[in-house]
């Protein structure tokens, strides 16, 4: 049974959550949040270099289009590919339920650590050639994410 990554985030925020509170409480905000952006973000970048690899020979186009459905699955995220080319995708989303799940539980900035902090050291595992800029979130409480990622050219 393939369980959707926003019923995966939920289940994960009911330990995660309190855990994090507790360290911040322990340690202060600051340190507290950068050990769960190390911690989470290794782990983030080996899953994000494993589902890249298992990918293939898809193009870099069709890779992201795939991660991006695999985010969105099970109504998790409203979003439009802006552009796509041999070397750049751009996506917004303009509707983002793990948003509304963290604004929910009163931790709207836990849920931009824990699902919004995923997406820089994943994208940092599809390769050394992959760079994402995203500049807003509606975590953060913009009207959309703005996710733009290139490919270097030569590269894989």
């Amino acid at each position: 049974m393939d369980v959707p990554v926003i019923e995966q985030a939920k289940i994960q925020a009911r330990v995660l959550v309190p855990l994090v509170q507790a360290l911040q409480a322990e340690l202060g905000e600051d340190r507290a949040n950068a050990l769960v952006r190390k911690a989470l973000g290794d782990m983030y970048r080996n899953l994000g270099e494993k589902w890249w690899q298992a990918q293939g020979a898809r193009s870099f186009g069709e890779n992201m289009a795939s991660a991006f459905a695999r985010f969105a699955a099970g109504d998790a995220l409203d979003y439009q590919v802006v552009k796509q080319s041999e070397d750049t995708v751009e996506i917004d989303v303009t509707g983002c339920r793990y948003a509304q799940f963290y604004k929910e539980l009163g931790v709207p900035e836990l849920g931009f650590l824990l699902v919004c902090g995923s997406d820089f050291p994943m994208a940092e595992g599809f390769g050394p050639d992959i760079k994402l800029t995203r500049t807003q979130t509606i975590m953060q409480g913009a009207s959309r994410c703005d996710f733009r990622y290139t490919r270097q050219k030569g590269q894989s």
